[in-house]
């Protein structure tokens, strides 16, 4: 079922990516007084925790530099409150994937697969899972087009929460797992969009940190071991990722498939370069 966990993962995270790959998400969010990205990508995420203070945000996000989350949280709460945010990311991606996919999202098999991927979002227990509990506690919409975005959004968190379990369970912090997902794609660590902006010394500091339990060589690649944990981690997220599909029939899960191939695709190629 993992190898299922990681095809459905392929599928529903060009959906669940829309707050941060597409326009209108990040216009319902400055509608509301913003005036940075930062700003709407922390309220629209961390609107479902409520008014939770940067320590539980900066524990439940896992991946960021210290003091990164406090530089937003709670500020961003003297502009909107949660329940703003989270109603202007739904409509923004709503707005998102009604342009991108078009007439695909008048159709039955649409409608269908809005439904079926809700079914599976929401039939895992929410234990352990914090972000993916605070995500379920909002109801699902009506609307075909809200319901596969919120849908997405579930599989993701929980997905993530289970991804952050595997990160611990290997010993491999925040920091460290840009830096294992940047080597592991050959590409320097200093240039990876999540960790390029830390100052050197504290960049370097974590990559000697690794290099010294021997994830990182010394050409500062990842070495043989470094690879071998990065297999591990993604084979136990999908591992842990697998339990939402197996609510669905095995025809039903075929063509959820189906349906998702071409969205994704489209999703995909609507990315900016």
């Amino acid at each position: 079922m993992s190898s299922m966990a990681r095809r459905m993962f392929e599928l529903v995270e060009p959906i669940g990516v829309i707050p941060y790959s597409a326009e209108e998400p990040n216009e319902a969010m400055f509608a509301l007084g913003f005036s940075n990205y930062w700003d709407t990508y922390f309220a629209g995420r961390a609107a479902p925790l409520g008014l939770a203070n940067a320590v539980v945000v900066d524990a439940l996000f896992y991946n960021f530099a210290p003091g990164e989350v406090a530089r937003h949280i709670p500020k961003v709460w003297r502009t909107t409150t949660p329940e703003a945010a989270i109603a202007a990311r739904q409509i923004g991606c709503a707005r998102a994937l009604r342009r991108i996919l078009r007439d695909w999202v008048e159709t039955a098999a649409f409608v269908r697969a809005a439904d079926l991927l809700a079914k599976a979002a929401t039939s895992v227990p929410a234990e352990g899972r914090p972000m993916y509990a605070a995500l379920r506690a909002i109801p699902v919409p009506d609307d075909a087009v809200g319901r596969l975005f919120h849908a997405a959004s579930l599989l993701r968190e929980h997905r993530g929460d289970g991804h952050i379990a595997a990160l611990m369970v290997h010993d491999v912090g925040g920091l460290e797992a840009h830096v294992l997902l940047a080597l592991d794609m050959d590409l320097p660590a200093a240039n990876f969009g999540r960790i390029h902006h830390l100052p050197a010394a504290q960049l370097a500091a974590v990559i000697d940190g690794m290099r010294d339990r021997g994830l990182i060589g010394d050409d500062g690649w990842l070495s043989e071991q470094g690879h071998a944990v990065k297999q591990r981690i993604e084979s136990l997220t999908d591992d842990l990722a697998a339990k939402p599909y197996e609510s669905l029939e095995p025809d039903e899960l075929a063509e959820l498939i189906t349906t998702l191939e071409p969205l994704a695709a489209l999703l995909l190629a609507a990315r900016p370069q």
